[in-house]
């Protein structure tokens, strides 16, 4: 894989994602869809420059193909300055390249096609081994959302008997089992605890009521954070930016109890979310959170989110001690299993 390409993929979602939040989402989209097209194929950028030849990649016209351009000749964008303010990329020891081959063991948060995704565990499971992967949660929506098929206990307790079979037949990856449950407005989760104490991994996750006002979604999320089975804190504000503002909270008390109680914080990488930001994943990691890097893919080749979300921790200045999906499987379970006694209900 070239990592020229992926190093470009990743500025130009960067621009898209600054774009959108700047208020201009026509020409964000366009600059995303340049951007997946880069970190899809992985050209060879180089080459094609020689020959002249940038704006004949899909989604790439003259405009985006300048902007490559000076992204090769020079490694920085002149227009990315511009639209990052004064905030150059701070250093971080995180590379550029596939996550897998930077390190990256595995991602906490995919869906298949038991909820709202278009491929099954089955599939899922190979293309994250084919990425190089040891693990891939499967973290399908809980009940609540009935217009994505959200899985209840028993549908929860059927899916289990399929990861197993696919665990026993995949040599090489590690398929766990978790859900992504919602978090209802007075802060409770949308699965019964017994059900919860049973999975590999718990996403907690807003996506309802968004413009809750804010002391009270301030709660909610204290709620989640401070449940003693909630693993992960998933897309922290529900943001779509250029489409939706998200949640209004104090996220910096929502951090500091995730930091206290153990709760890995995500920034999911799904580029219509970039969710948390770097500002916020900065912020996160100073009070002494983990954050997860996860992709929310909803199909086999959503799971290259990942890379284009290494911007991110970039620009955060994160390190690899900071993000979780560095970690083999066991110490990563350590992390999930910190109060093992509140995990089993009675």
């Amino acid at each position: 894989m070239s990592s020229d390409a992926l190093r470009a993929a990743g500025n130009l979602a960067e621009i898209a994602y600054r774009l959108r939040l700047s208020g201009d989402p026509y020409r964000g989209r366009a600059y995303l869809r340049a951007a997946l097209t880069l970190a899809r194929q992985t050209p060879d950028l180089e080459a094609l420059r020689r020959q002249r030849r940038l704006a004949s990649l899909e989604g790439v016209g003259e405009s985006i193909a300048g902007t490559l351009e000076e992204l090769l000749g020079s490694g920085t964008s002149s227009y990315l300055e511009r639209l990052r303010r004064g905030q150059p990329e701070p250093s971080s020891p995180l590379g550029w390249g596939p996550a897998a081959a930077l390190g990256y063991q595995g991602d906490l948060h995919a869906h298949s096609d038991w909820s709202d995704g278009h491929a099954t565990v089955g599939e899922m499971a190979v293309a994250a081994r084919a990425r190089g992967y040891r693990y891939l949660a499967i973290t399908d929506h809980s009940p609540r959302l009935r217009m994505v098929h959200g899985l209840g206990p028993e549908r929860l307790a059927a899916q289990r008997k399929v990861i197993d079979e696919v665990n026993r037949e995949l040599d090489g990856l590690t398929l766990l089992q978790g859900v992504e449950v919602d978090i209802n407005e007075d802060g409770s989760l949308d699965e019964p605890d017994a059900t919860l104490a049973g999975l590999d991994v718990v996403v907690a996750s807003p996506h309802v009521k968004l413009g809750t006002e804010p002391a009270a979604m301030t709660e909610r999320m204290l709620g989640a954070v401070e449940h003693p089975l909630v693993d992960v804190l998933g897309h922290p504000t529900g943001r779509r930016p250029g489409e939706r503002a998200g949640a209004s909270y104090d996220l910096e008390a929502v951090l500091r109890a995730a930091a206290a109680h153990g709760v890995v914080v995500e920034i999911d990488c799904d580029p219509s979310r970039t969710d948390l930001g770097p500002e916020e994943a900065r912020l996160a990691a100073s009070l002494g959170c983990r954050l997860a890097l996860d992709s929310d893919a909803h199909a086999p080749d959503q799971l290259v989110y990942v890379d284009l979300g290494l911007w991110v921790a970039r620009q955060a200045g994160l390190g690899e001690q900071d993000i979780v999906n560095w970690l083999p499987l066991e110490p990563l379970k350590e992390v999930f299993e910190k109060r093992p006694w509140q995990r089993s209900v009675s």
